[in-house]
C-alpha cells in the first residue's frame, strides 16, 4: 500500500510561515526590516485582489505569474510614484518569499522559477550631495542661550562627527552612549568623538538637567524622542540661517542624510581608507562606500595632477594635393 502523499501548504500558510518562522526566527531580522517586508506584501496582495478578483486567502502560488509581478511593479511606479529603488526593494521582498516557498512546495518549483525571472530595473544612480567644511560648520553654528539652539548645535555636531543616520542619533539615550550607535539590523558600532563634541555634549547635559536619566540625549521640547520630521525641520532652519553667509546652500537640497554623506566625503578627502569609512558609517557592504569615491571630483583631479601630461604637439592634417584638387572641383 503506497504512502499517502502530503498535500502542499496553502499560499496563506506559506506567507504566515515566511514571516513567523523564516524572517523572525531563522534570519532574525529586526522588527523594522520585517515591517518593510510586511508593507510590501500588503501592497502586493491588495493589488492582486483587484487584478485577479481573488482574496489573499484563496490565492495560490500559481497566481503569482511574471505578468502579475510586472503589472504590480508598474503600478508602484506609475500610480504610487515610487522610485526605481523602491520598486526594486518590493521586488526583492517578493523574490525572497518565492525562494522560501520553493523549499516548502517543491511541486510549484516551475511556477516559482518563472516568477523569479522578473529582473530588477536598472537606474542611473544620482551623485551624492555633500557640503563643504565651511558650509557644514555654518550649519552647526554657534549656539545662543535658547534651549532649542543648544540642542540643535549638539544634534548637528554629533551627526557630522559620527556620520550617523537620523534613526541612530535620535535613539541615543545618554552621554556614555553617544559614541555607540545602534544601526540597521540590530548592528552596533562605536565611533570616536572629537574633544569639541564631548565638550559640547557635557555642556548640553549641564544645561538640560530637567529630563530623566532614561530620556534620549536629544529630546523634543516635551521630553519625548525626536522624530525624523523634527530633525528635518530644524535642519532646514539651520541651513536657511547658514545660507546668509554661504549662498550656495540656497540651491542645494540639504537633508539629514546629506550630513552623513558630508562626513563620508570629508573622511575620504582626508585620506581615510575606504574600508575604515565603511566601518564608520556601518555599511554592510564596502561597495556602498565606493560610491563616495565615484562622487569625489576633487580626489580625481588631485590624482590626475600627479600624472605628467604627454609633451607633444598635435600635427595638423594636410590633405594630399590630389584631394585638394578634388575638393576645388566641387
Amino acid at each position: 500500500m503506497s504512502k499517502q502523499t502530503k498535500s502542499p501548504p496553502s499560499f496563506a500558510a506559506l506567507v504566515q510561515a515566511y514571516f513567523t518562522e523564516y524572517l523572525t526566527q531563522q534570519r532574525a531580522l529586526s522588527p523594522q526590516t520585517i515591517a518593510v517586508y510586511r508593507d510590501g506584501f500588503v501592497l502586493f496582495l491588495n493589488f492582486a485582489e483587484v487584478r485577479l478578483g481573488k482574496s489573499p486567502e484563496t490565492m495560490a502560488l500559481a497566481d503569482i505569474t511574471p505578468e502579475l509581478i510586472i503589472a504590480f511593479l508598474d503600478h508602484l511606479e506609475r500610480q504610487r510614484h515610487n522610485s526605481v529603488r523602491s520598486r526594486n526593494a518590493r521586488l526583492a521582498a517578493l523574490r525572497s518569499f518565492l525562494k522560501f516557498a520553493g523549499h516548502r512546495d517543491v511541486a510549484s518549483l516551475q511556477v516559482i522559477e518563472r516568477a523569479l525571472g522578473v529582473p530588477v530595473k536598472r537606474f542611473e544612480r544620482p551623485m551624492f550631495g555633500y557640503l563643504s567644511r565651511e558650509e557644514m560648520l555654518a550649519v552647526i553654528g554657534t549656539p545662543s542661550e535658547s534651549w532649542l539652539s543648544q540642542r540643535d548645535h549638539v544634534l548637528f555636531l554629533l551627526m557630522y562627527n559620527t556620520g550617523a543616520r537620523v534613526s541612530e542619533i535620535i535613539g541615543v539615550k545618554d552621554s556614555a552612549a553617544c559614541g555607540h550607535l545602534h544601526g540597521k539590523g540590530r548592528k552596533q558600532r562605536s565611533v570616536p568623538l572629537w574633544h569639541s563634541t564631548v565638550k559640547a555634549v557635557k555642556a548640553w547635559l549641564r544645561f538640560n538637567r530637567q529630563f530623566e536619566a532614561t530620556s534620549t540625549l536629544l529630546p523634543s521640547r516635551d521630553g519625548n524622542t525626536m522624530t525624523r520630521s523634527n530633525v528635518t525641520k530644524r535642519l532646514m532652519l539651520a541651513v536657511r540661517t547658514a545660507s546668509e553667509h554661504h549662498p550656495r546652500l540656497v540651491q542645494q537640497h540639504v537633508s539629514p542624510h546629506t550630513i552623513r554623506h558630508t562626513t563620508a566625503m570629508h573622511l575620504l578627502q582626508a585620506g581615510v581608507d575606504i574600508s575604515v569609512i565603511a566601518l564608520w558609517l556601518g555599511h554592510e557592504s564596502p561597495a556602498t562606500t565606493h560610491h563616495y569615491v565615484e562622487a569625489d571630483l576633487t580626489m580625481k583631479e588631485r590624482a590626475l595632477s600627479r600624472l605628467h601630461e604627454p609633451d607633444f604637439k598635435i600635427q595638423r592634417y594636410r590633405a594630399p594635393d590630389s584631394l585638394i584638387d578634388f575638393l576645388k572641383t566641387l
